[in-house]
């Protein structure tokens, strides 16, 4: 395998020289870290991404998590790793001191994350569940709750999971059926089935600690009746022992890629004692897990940038050793075979696959220092729109283009890459969940489109133009960038006036017919929104250029400008075609029915 799987050089280059995340320190949360504790944060994660998780990459894969008799059993080195993560506070690292937090800035973290994922992704989404689950606890729950699970969950010794998806419900989570019934003795008797739930049950935590939504009996139906509760594997006794739950896992799922960790069938309630203790309000659980759905959704998009991360840079090497053919004009059949890197499609694809990578990974971080911003600066509310909007590009984009830039990376190895000698097959595997995980692409379009152009009378649309005017008269005074400075700017100009167009229509067409086509729209904004990233990397790495004298790093910057030259001449464009489309009147998707679908 492949020995680079991302580049330090590049989170480094994003996270001071774009973002210059140390001048977060200036606020009173952070001021205790310094560009040195940031350094010694991102070693530490390199090194346990090279140490304990990129070794086991190919072995969990192969020796995937097996069920027997009710258990699950997973991959052994899982148990070192979670030791690792619980003991070097990172599960709750961006948390407060109180909590036996770091109060790590975010963006951070995510660098961290970003590290971890592209080492690993089957191992990482342990404690990334975990994280989630213990965010609800902490942002919901009673000081109790607190006090009797975050501190394990923290530790590593207790897995968390977020519960919502049964069987003939999926997406549609309004129409759930797990129920719970009230007791007089402070919980509720839980009953029904979950799928798809991620590490629900293995053999290397002591517990499982299940957010889980269900309907309390009486409540209404649809999402009014929805409420959040605490389901864990074991529950404790008056006597403060453990005593297992009534809830036990029904069988795994066996799955195309992202095979390292379990994804389960929960049944509960069967021998009618299965506790669950409300979390929050009732009625209120759906709005209280979208909260970690939206942390979700990120790690998503950040557990993708990972995957391709890691793609790009085995078939970087593979193209850099292999030597095939020679060059087009070169008719001289004695002369020597060149490596494959100097034929031109295959720049071509690697250029593509850098572009999506390094674009994705710059917005990954931007969100997450908006995310920094949204609890120190002054304005909250900015921030906090900002992200809201990003998100269904954030998760999106990474996904559906990294499935094609994964694909690129098969392409560059040809017949070796479709094997498992290689590891590109299986990044390939691998990613193909993340444009269904957390909300399929379908349903982000229909945010995108349906909620978010519109948030707070477009406020957070206006938000996003303003961030990418500021880049664009940035670039603009660099002769250098002033085409490309340029070609964002009518991209913007075509983008404002096609929602434009789009929402007067809104009120004049159907529900149906107006999000029909919401997932191009999620795409044209999705190839803008990373053209505006390149832009801004393109900005900071021609004045770095100017300044360099070490040929490394001129060799970094200049591949900086190169790859954002290809995408504003190969991606940007596209823009364009599916402007022409999403403009049309024809439905076919809508107006075609059932039977023309049969021979």
């Amino acid at each position: 395998m492949a020995e680079t799987f991302v580049s330090r050089r590049n989170l480094d280059f994003v996270l001071n020289e774009v973002l210059n995340v140390e001048s977060l320190n200036q606020y009173g949360y952070f001021e205790d870290h310094s560009s040195d504790t940031f350094k010694m944060v991102l070693d530490t994660a390199m090194k346990i991404s090279t140490d304990l998780m990129y070794p086991y990459l190919k072995e969990m894969d192969e020796q995937y998590p097996r069920w027997e008799d009710g258990q699950v059993y997973v991959h052994h080195a899982v148990k070192d790793f979670l030791k690792e993560i619980g003991q070097g506070g990172w599960i709750q690292a961006d948390k407060p001191y109180e909590y036996e937090g770091q109060q790590l800035p975010m963006t951070v973290r995510q660098a961290a994350n970003i590290l971890f994922s592209s080492a690993n992704y089957s191992m990482h989404v342990y404690p990334l569940l975990t994280a989630g689950a213990a965010n609800l606890i902490y942002s919901f729950g009673t000081d109790e709750m607190k006090e009797k699970y975050l501190p394990k969950m923290y530790g590593g010794e207790w897995q968390g999971t977020m519960a919502l998806t049964e069987p003939d419900v999926g997406s549609s989570l309004g129409d759930l059926t797990t129920s719970a019934e009230p007791t007089d003795k402070g919980y509720y008797l839980i009953s029904g089935k979950k799928i798809f739930i991620s590490a629900a049950s293995s053999d290397v935590v002591d517990n499982v600690i299940n957010l889980m939504l269900a309907r309390i009996k009486g409540a209404p139906a649809g999402v009014p009746g929805i409420s959040l509760f605490i389901v864990p594997q074991k529950r404790f006794t008056e006597s403060g022992d453990f005593e297992y739950n009534d809830i036990y896992c029904g069988g795994i799922e066996h799955k195309l890629g992202y095979r390292g960790s379990p994804i389960c069938q929960l049944i509960m309630g069967e021998g009618k004692d299965c506790h669950g203790y409300l979390v929050g309000e009732p009625g209120k659980g759906l709005a209280q897990m979208f909260m970690m759905m939206n942390e979700e959704r990120i790690g998503v998009g950040v557990g993708a940038i990972g995957k391709i991360s890691a793609a790009y840079y085995a078939s970087l090497e593979y193209a850099q050793q292999r030597r095939q053919g020679r060059h087009l004009d070169d008719k001289d059949p004695t002369q020597p075979m060149v490596p494959l890197i100097e034929h031109a499609d295959i720049k071509r694809m690697l250029l593509f696959q850098k572009a999506v990578t390094e674009g994705s990974l710059s917005l990954a971080l931007l969100v997450s220092l908006y995310q920094d911003l949204e609890l120190v600066a002054d304005d909250k509310e900015k921030y906090s729109l900002l992200i809201d909007f990003l998100i269904p590009i954030l998760k999106t984009y990474p996904s559906e283009m990294g499935i094609l830039s994964a694909s690129a990376a098969i392409q560059i190895l040809g017949g070796y890459g479709y094997c498992g000698d290689f590891p590109v097959e299986q990044y390939y595997r691998d990613i193909r969940i993340d444009a269904i995980h957390e909300g399929t692409t379908c349903m982000h379009g229909q945010d995108l489109l349906g909620r978010k152009i519109s948030m707070k009378n477009g406020k957070a649309y206006e938000l996003f133009q303003a961030e990418v005017a500021d880049t664009i008269n940035e670039a603009a005074k660099k002769p250098e960038l002033a085409k490309y400075a340029d070609a964002l700017n009518k991209a913007i100009a075509l983008m404002k006036d096609l929602t434009e167009a789009l929402s007067q229509k809104k009120n004049t067409i159907s529900r149906e017919a107006f999000l029909a086509d919401s997932v191009l729209y999620l795409e044209f904004m999705s190839i803008i929104t990373i053209a505006w990233q390149w832009l801004k990397q393109m900005a900071v790495a021609a004045d770095a250029l100017k300044g360099s004298s070490l040929e490394h790093d001129k060799r970094f910057y200049q591949g900086k400008i190169y790859t954002g030259q290809y995408f504003f001449d190969y991606e940007l464009v596209k823009i364009y075609s599916l402007d022409q489309r999403l403009r049309s009147d024809d439905k076919v998707t809508v107006e075609i029915t059932k039977e023309f679908f049969e021979d």
